[in-house]
């Protein structure tokens, strides 16, 4: 297939542009300038065509301007765009019933609204302290939780997150996630790494540097997302959900990126059997409109009036379109998620056998990750090739992510159909052929040696 000429002369111009205005913070992963979008099609500013398969991190969820969706926003905008949390209106009401309704747990739903995943972590690490009396949180290596302060502070995905903002919130220490392809921890005969990381937990931490009964909350993602796309073993949740029901500590699932039926249910804690006490979600709960919600068992809300608000949070236009995203998602999407994730997990296995570079392909539903490898065996990652594979697909049209240390996250809108997935992945393995054909594959393999001596 042949490049795009990327980028064009009116993308070169916003992006000097953006560069003279903007802060430097913002990680910026190639040159692509949005003009507009269909589904899973988007178009830049020069008229170029491209497949996305990152969906705005997660975010949209229903694909790019689904035309209920905008109907949602337009019917509330012409009604009204803001009244605050000081007072009610409707669509806020139905929205907490709508989560209430799907909630991953048998009690009673309250929900805090947000703007963002950091808005909603920092709600239930209040909460948490407030209902448990507890001051000490676990959280795990590999999560990414936000940037806000108590946020980046349970964030632990890359360093520099945290240099130069410290100190940082009090009260966290991290263990290691269960990753089954990368363990970290040895395991003794019998147990798998899920297994390890729970005696971890209870023989290390709670046995050598924080009491039990001091930890207000457990902070986890059911499937990693920043970190790398890491599905933990069948088993981890179920004897994490013990470990906090033993000792009274407040389980609170990060699903900002893996829920809202990305993975084929509401919620991807759901695919290990079990329910937690505090949910935190954002991104796809309304298909690109800033909203985030926290969702805790009604008998944890005990906090009272005035201990927490915000301005925003409820936002009608936010609402309007959540509840538009739900049903989209209810009646049709949740079976697609399953059905063209199954089908891009299928392939990716084929593609695999032909590419010794893919160390791994894992996933539940559209959230799936392909880790790349300098080798099968020895696992080291293989940063650079990685990089290089989506500056290849994106300048062939398909829009993709990395995390991890070397991993390609596939994430699409919920509406991607199977046609659209295998045109996507075919651009995606000729960019991998010739990423593992160029002198960058070979390049990583000599900086390894010589970092090895």
């Amino acid at each position: 297939m042949k490049p795009l000429n990327l980028p064009g002369p009116i993308a070169k111009r916003l992006i000097e542009r953006d560069q003279a205005v903007i802060s430097p913070s913002y990680p910026r992963a190639y040159p692509f300038v949005m003009d507009h979008g269909r589904g899973v099609e988007v178009w830049d500013v020069d008229g170029n065509k491209f497949l996305d398969f990152a969906a705005g991190i997660a975010v949209t969820s229903t694909g790019h301007s689904h035309p209920k969706v905008v109907k949602a926003i337009q019917e509330q905008a012409e009604q009204f765009i803001h009244i605050s949390s000081d007072f009610y209106h409707p669509k806020w009401v139905e929205l907490a019933e709508y989560l209430d309704l799907i909630a991953p747990f048998q009690e009673d739903a309250i929900s805090f609204m947000t703007n963002s995943g950091t808005e909603s972590v920092e709600a239930a690490l209040k909460l948490a302290r407030y209902h448990t009396g507890r001051s000490q949180f676990i959280a795990f290596l590999g999560g990414f939780h936000g940037r806000t302060y108590g946020a980046v502070t349970l964030t632990a995905s890359k360093p520099k997150y945290h240099r130069g903002f410290g100190p940082l919130m009090n009260g966290v220490t991290h263990i290691p996630f269960p990753d089954p392809y990368r363990p970290v921890l040895n395991m003794l005969p019998g147990e798998d790494i899920g297994a390890a990381t729970i005696r971890y937990l209870e023989e290390e931490i709670f046995g050598r540097t924080i009491p039990a009964d001091e930890v207000a909350g457990i902070v986890v993602e059911p499937i990693q997302g920043e970190g790398g796309y890491i599905v933990p073993p069948e088993g981890f949740f179920i004897q994490l959900r013990d470990v906090c029901t033993r000792h009274g500590i407040l389980l609170i699932v990060d699903e900002v990126q893996a829920g809202m039926g990305r993975t084929g249910k509401w919620w991807s804690i759901q695919n290990f059997g079990l329910e937690p006490d505090i949910v935190v979600t954002a991104k796809g709960i309304a298909s690109g409109m800033p909203l985030g919600a926290m969702i805790a068992r009604k008998s944890i809300v005990t906090w009272p009036k005035g201990s927490h608000g915000n301005t925003y949070g409820g936002n009608p236009l936010s609402c309007a379109a959540a509840l538009a995203t739900f049903d989209l998602i209810e009646n049709g999407y949740l079976d697609n998620a399953v059905n063209v994730g199954t089908y891009i997990l299928n392939r990716l296995e084929t593609i695999k056998q032909s590419h010794p570079s893919i160390g791994s392909v894992r996933g539940i539903g559209l959230m799936i990750g392909i880790e790349f490898v300098m080798n099968p065996i020895s696992k080291v990652p293989a940063e650079k090739l990685r990089d290089r594979i989506e500056h290849l697909a994106f300048e062939r049209g398909l829009l993709t992510l990395g995390c991890g240390r070397s991993v390609l996250r596939i994430s699409p809108a919920l509406c991607i159909t199977q046609s659209e997935a295998e045109s996507g992945l075919q651009i995606l393995e000729e960019a991998i052929t010739i990423a593992e054909s160029e002198d960058v594959f070979v390049s990583e393999i000599e900086d390894i040696a010589v970092k090895k001596g």
